[in-house]
């Protein structure tokens, strides 16, 4: 038997970590072994994205998207904390961002058939059961950035966060017939979406 394989998306500031921290909290509640994880990973190449994103580090938007791809193989099939490894041992695994941030953030500035021409093996080798987009107006997400840290990393801006949202709702119609995405309304109360989740992926359980 293996794992689900639940990922969370949406622009900064949608509160994604949050979510994925209290749904893999309510799975472990109910006795199910469940792995939070996010991309970047804590490994080497997504330690280094980190670095650009914060723009401690200069790179091109070609190079930060072929970065993302090889984090992404990386994160999956890790000996030791690779998604893979989790989902064959029957755990749950949550994952806060996947290859659809990089089809909505780097899409932006780099053609999108190149960037799902990258990720076309992570694609084969662990499609998610489900991905839930947390969607939310920019004004809102740039409000709680504002709110809980205090830095902005480089994507976010308003024109970004703007162009973003509307790469992710126009990934989510072109990829509608192949992948299961479930949208979620982010301008409720963190109770009230982590509801909406909870009723979008109970079955999965």
């Amino acid at each position: 038997m293996s794992g689900r394989f639940i990922v969370l998306e949406g622009i900064d500031g949608s509160g994604k970590s949050t979510q994925a921290e209290i749904l893999a909290a309510r799975l472990k509640k109910q006795g199910a072994h469940a792995y939070l994880t996010r991309e970047p990973s804590d490994g080497v190449i997504g330690k280094l994205l980190r670095r650009a994103l914060s723009g401690e580090l200069q790179m091109s938007e070609q190079v930060m998207a072929a970065l993302f791809a090889a984090d992404r193989l990386e994160h999956l099939t890790n000996a030791e904390t690779g998604v893979l490894r989790y989902l064959k041992n029957d755990t749950q695994v949550i994952c806060d961002r996947y290859y659809l941030s990089t089809y909505a953030y780097q899409s932006v500035a780099v053609d999108f058939d190149w960037t799902m021409a990258l990720n076309k093996q992570a694609a084969l080798m662990a499609k998610p059961d489900v991905h839930i987009f947390l969607d939310i107006a920019v004004d809102t997400a740039l409000a709680r950035i504002a709110r809980n840290r205090e830095h902005m990393d480089i994507y976010e801006t308003k024109e970004r966060l703007e162009e973003t949202r509307t790469r992710y709702l126009e990934v989510i119609e072109k990829l509608k017939d192949t992948e299961n995405i479930v949208i979620i309304n982010a301008e409720q109360s963190p109770e009230e979406i982590a509801r909406d989740i909870w009723e979008s992926v109970k079955y999965l359980f």
